[in-house]
């Protein structure tokens, strides 16, 4: 076998010699005995070159008819050599489909990049005489059955490896630059056991199942920049995919299902995780160190903790204005996004994402900069206004929700943005707010500003919905605006709806013109739930009262005569 994999017979073309005598051929004269053909016995022509057959030579296929959705078989470039653990013989003048190696290990010692190492059905391990880790060579194609994922292909094994980033490893299978990996199924159940190594190379991993390993099933590492598509991760004790270091590639269109973690992202790692389908595992992705992953389009559901956590310094792309997110993170046990970094404030833009199943500093700001259930709407220039200054946000489906009520724990954020506030008192600890609550910052600066206190009792009510009188109280305690002259509440046609510790600030901010009323400018409703529309009407009239904002034209202000 040549050690290209494939040896192409060439024709030279030959010139006319007109040397040459071609004799007549007769029919010998018959024999005693069988009769024999009749030979022709050409003169040698010394111009013409004669191909010596080849045994080892393998016709080129054709590209096959490729299946939507299905990623083509690879075209050969160098050619195919067959390897068959049960009925294979590792001899130089084998690898052909009916004289197949019996070895991965060997197969990929007489190829050089471009030929296919396809893999029979059957398992390769030690036993079988392979050996660990199978190296791959630059450019090598090992292929198995790419449209069962390998369920037949069996390569369990493991070998020592010494990364220069990890040190020593125990890898099934070592990644080459340029080579492809498809169609098998690989297990390691050696001590924190790797399937593929992937260290400074670009390899593709495709259509493959990583299974049973008791770590991951791949490792990617150093500058790595793999392609890693269609591929099923499943019952591995670790993680599906490690990503770490200064590694980069793309991971597409897999399935991680009760994997240990399905992704774990690491060091400054930036991959693209686009179209996954992330579920039942322990947690779906986690992302720790200073790790910038750019997550597009997956489906991350229904894992036994967490759905994405990031830490330490970790900021996943979670969607721009310019390219939304579109994942799904719904219904895992404990949060569908847990931001545990600490100060990094997590932006996830047009992504389906449960606001009340996250913890931590998480802003949802619709991917578009306008909110489309807001157009038309008497607030509409309000809230516009105050989420160009990121003041306030929209939901993950592009909604602001104008009607919705609005809890004290989100009007403290609101006003926290706004307003900035300077510390005037002391921080106070309540009952019902825990430091991992995802207000607990807000609702300490909102405190310690002047704008919000807590109940009798030590407890702050977070959850609770704010009424219209709270938030105009709030607002012109935060600002300093002092008691104003309550003559000025006959303004109101159900003045005496307003409670008697709130009158003094109402009527400082009906004087500053910052109560606003909707749909009848005289009808304070002061104990009805504020409104996301009516909140956002209240601060940026406070801006504007501060001379931090322009005034908005409305007739819904109210205004005192002089």
């Amino acid at each position: 076998m040549s050690g290209s994999g494939i040896l192409l017979a060439q024709s030279v073309p030959t010139q006319p010699n007109n040397d040459v005598v071609v004799p007549v051929v007769t029919p010998e004269t018959p024999q005693s005995g069988p009769r024999q053909p009749s030979v022709v016995t050409p003169v040698p022509d010394p111009n013409v070159v004669t191909p010596v057959p080849n045994p080892s030579v393998i016709p080129l296929p054709t590209q096959p008819n490729v299946i939507p959705g299905q990623i083509p078989q690879v075209p050969t470039a160098s050619g195919i050599v067959y390897v068959n653990p049960t009925s294979g013989n590792d001899r130089s003048d084998a690898g052909r489909a009916d004289a197949p190696y019996r070895t991965i290990a060997f197969a990929l010692q007489q190829a050089t990049a471009g030929t296919i190492v396809q893999l029979a059905p059957g398992t390769y391990s030690k036993e079988t005489g392979e050996t660990f880790p199978v190296k791959m060579k630059a450019g090598v194609v090992l292929r198995g059955d790419e449209v069962g994922k390998g369920q037949n292909i069996q390569i369990t094994g493991s070998g020592g490896y010494n990364s220069k980033t990890f040190a020593t490893q125990n890898v099934t299978i070592l990644a080459a630059q340029s080579s492809e990996i498809r169609g098998v199924t690989v297990t390691n159940s050696n001590s924190r056991g790797t399937g593929i190594w992937v260290e400074d190379t670009n390899p593709t991993i495709a259509n493959s199942t990583f299974t049973k390993s008791l770590r991951e099933g791949v490792f990617v590492t150093g500058t790595a920049n793999p392609k890693i598509l269609d591929n099923l991760f499943t019952k591995n004790e670790g993680d599906g995919i490690s990503v770490a270091k200064a590694a980069r590639g793309e991971i597409r269109g897999n399935v991680f299902i009760d994997t240990g973690f399905g992704l774990a992202i690491s060091g400054t790692s930036a991959p693209l995780v686009d179209g996954n389908q992330i579920s039942q595992n322990q947690d779906g992705i986690y992302i720790n160190d200073n790790a910038r992953p750019i997550l597009r389009n997956n489906s991350i559901t229904d894992n036994k903790r967490d759905g994405v956590v990031a830490t330490i310094g970790a900021q996943p792309d979670l969607g721009t204005a310019e390219t939304p997110g579109n994942n799904t993170i719904r219904n895992n046990k404990q949060f569908d996004l847990n931001n545990s970094t600490g100060n990094n404030t997590l932006v996830a833009i047009g992504n389906s994402i449960d606001p009340k199943r996250i913890f931590g500093k998480v802003d949802f700001v619709a991917s578009s900069g306008t909110f489309a259930d807001v157009q038309g709407h008497w607030a509409q220039a309000y809230i516009q206004a105050l989420a160009a200054q990121k003041v306030i946000t929209g939901f993950p489906d592009g909604s602001f929700k104008p009607n919705d009520p609005v809890t004290r724990a989100q009007f403290a954020v609101i006003v926290s943005k706004a307003f900035s506030p300077t510390p005037r008192r002391a921080g106070t600890t309540f009952a019902d707010v825990a430091k991992s609550f995802w207000g607990f910052d807000a609702i300490q600066t909102a405190s310690q500003g002047g704008f919000m206190a807590g109940y009798p009792g030590g407890t702050f009510k977070p959850e609770q919905k704010i009424p219209r009188v709270q938030a105009l109280v709030a607002i012109a305690n935060g600002l300093e605006f002092g008691n104003g002259d309550v003559s000025v509440l006959s303004r109101y046609q159900d003045a005496t709806a307003i409670p008697s510790y709130a009158s003094g600030s109402i009527a400082s901010a009906t004087t500053r013109k910052v109560v606003v009323n909707y749909p009848t400018v005289g009808a304070l409703n002061p104990n009805r739930e504020a409104t996301r529309a009516e909140v956002a009407a209240f601060v940026y009239q406070a801006l504007v009262n501060a001379g931090k904002a322009q005034a908005l034209p409305s007739p819904y202000v109210v205004v005192v005569n002089p």
